[in-house]
């Protein structure tokens, strides 16, 4: 199921994200320096979904569904990452947060970068 480019979640999860060229650049100086820290690692791999989201949205806006299939694809896995981590780390339940199709996962990747943004601006 590929995501509704112009979900209200997604444009306020995303409002005050870096740029997506930005973004990539953090991802990649991350990806060389690994953080041991576990509230450091969740960080990174719910950077990296919320980044791909974007892209996946940004292809789909786009109107190339090749690319759009391919980068949903890689959205909902990066998401489920971040799911699996939060399940072992945070003590999520899939079925408590009604987990069940890609794109709930991709809507809990927004909320939680929402939360996570507005956290930093605090």
């Amino acid at each position: 199921m590929i995501a509704d480019p112009h979900s209200p979640l997604s444009d306020d999860a995303y409002a005050s994200a870096p740029t997506i060229s930005q973004e990539l650049c953090l991802i990649a100086e991350a990806t060389d320096s690994r953080p041991s820290d576990v509230s450091k690692d969740r960080e990174f791999r719910l950077r990296k979904a919320a980044l791909l989201d974007r892209v996946a949205l940004r292809e789909l806006a786009h109107g190339d569904a090749r690319a759009a299939a391919d980068a949903d694809e890689a959205a909902t896995v990066a998401a489920e990452w971040l799911i699996e981590y939060d399940i072992r780390h945070r003590g999520l339940s899939r079925k408590g947060q009604d987990l069940v199709l890609s794109e709930d996962y991709r809507n809990y990747v927004r909320t939680e970068y929402l939360a996570w943004i507005r956290s930093q601006a605090a």
